[in-house]
This record gives C-alpha cells, structure tokens and sequence, in this order.
C-alpha cells in the first residue's frame, strides 16, 4: 500500500488553518510554500477538502482557506477519504484462479479476507485519531520553539 503525500500535506494544512484567530484566512499559495507542495497541485488538495466539507474557501484578493469544522470534528479518516476516496486497497487478480485453472463457479482469492480485515483494522486507527489529538502532540515541549516560529509565520501570512 502506498498512500499519497496530498493526505499527509492535507493533515498538516488543516494543522496550520487551526492556527488562525477567528475572521481570518490563509492563503493557499502560503499554505503550499510552507509545505512544499506545488502550488497548482496543492489547489486540486484544497478543492478537495472544501468539497469534503473540512475547511472553506473565502474568495477575492482577501481571500485564503479556513477551517469549516472543529479539529475534534476532523478525522484523520475524514482527510484520507477527501484526498484517496473510498477504493479497496486491495483487489484481487485472480492469480489463484489461473494458476489452478479454476472454472468460474470455484473461483475465488485466499488473501482476500485477510486484506479485508487489515484494511478495517487500518481504517479503524484513523477514524480514532482526529487533528486535534495531532495539535495536542504539537504542545509537547519539544516542540514549543518550533511551533511558536510557525504561529507567527502564520499570523505575517494571514489575511483579515
């Protein structure tokens, strides 16, 4: 399995919009400097959690992105459906089926149950975990001086 970095960018994005006081935005454009992201790439992740409805998009020259939902209300889950979307991440081949030369009425695949039951497994630590118990780590002393240089480039980036 293999996950895109547009859900990790997506978790740390809604991160730095939780950093926000109450009126204001933040760029896009700012957003995806500050990880690193493409900017026309780091867009179509932004569409996609506006439409998810996680955070809100403001238009205009003052415009930027806020957040719709509380951290709480915001499930690593929810972000890795808005970007990755509801597939399996696992389909079976049917190499089983051709290497036994079943006929179709025998066919099936061993490792499906087991994919099955890991991915429920898998999917079950994300939807426990939300931004906000990912914000609360950031609290942690070792990181104070780091996220105190990050609320204030938030605050210079920031649009009112």
């Amino acid at each position: 399995m293999h996950m895109k970095t547009g859900v990790e960018q997506s978790v740390y994005a809604i991160f730095l919009l939780s950093l926000l006081p109450d009126k204001a935005v933040l760029p896009g454009e700012a957003i995806s400097q500050q990880l690193g992201a493409s900017p026309t790439y780091f867009q179509k992740l932004l569409r996609k959690l506006v439409s998810a409805d996680l955070i809100t998009s403001v238009p205009g020259v003052k415009g930027g992105f806020k957040l719709k939902k509380r951290l709480e209300d915001i499930r690593i889950y929810d972000v890795y459906l808005a970007i990755e979307g509801q597939q399996t991440l696992y389909s079976s081949s049917g190499i089983l089926n051709d290497m036994l030369e079943l006929q179709a009425e025998d066919q099936c695949c061993l490792l499906t149950d087991l994919m099955q039951e890991a991915e429920t497994a898998w999917k079950s630590v994300l939807k426990r975990e939300t931004i906000a118990d990912l914000a609360a780590e950031m609290q942690e002393e070792r990181f104070k001086s780091r996220l105190e240089c990050l609320q204030a480039w938030v605050k210079e980036k920031m649009v009112i």
